[in-house]
């Protein structure tokens, strides 16, 4: 890595949930060469203390380190990956409209809380 805005971008996502897996298989396949480092807390032992040592929060929701260092979680961490995604540039651009983006945070925020009871329910963990 180079430091400043040439960073590598990492996402931490819980591969333990098969939707979230689902999405991030589908999401990698999107993205060209290695331009994002990819980082499974379930299969990483303790990977996810580069954002938070709350390991249960890091598998509840998406966790994104820009280029810069900064922390994005759900839908702002859906947003970097977008925006450095070929043809889904127009997704992070909907999802920075204020009211869509407030609106976005609250689904992604309720989907996320029923997806991790369901997965704590099912024992993927």
């Amino acid at each position: 890595m180079v430091n400043g805005d040439n960073k590598t971008i990492k996402v931490y996502y819980n591969s333990a949930c098969p939707i979230c897996n689902a999405g991030i298989k589908h999401q990698k396949s999107r993205v060209p060469g290695h331009q994002i480092d990819w980082n499974d807390v379930h299969t990483q032992s303790g990977v996810h203390n580069e954002v938070s040592p709350n390991l249960e929060l890091v598998r509840k929701k998406l966790h994104v380190m820009d280029r810069k260092g900064n922390i994005k979680v759900g839908i702002e961490a859906f947003e970097v990956i977008w925006r450095n995604s070929p043809n889904e540039h127009w997704k992070a651009k909907i999802v920075s409209f204020p009211v869509i983006k407030q609106i976005s945070i609250f689904f992604y925020n309720v989907f996320a809380e029923a997806l991790y009871r369901w997965n704590r329910w099912k024992r993927h963990w």
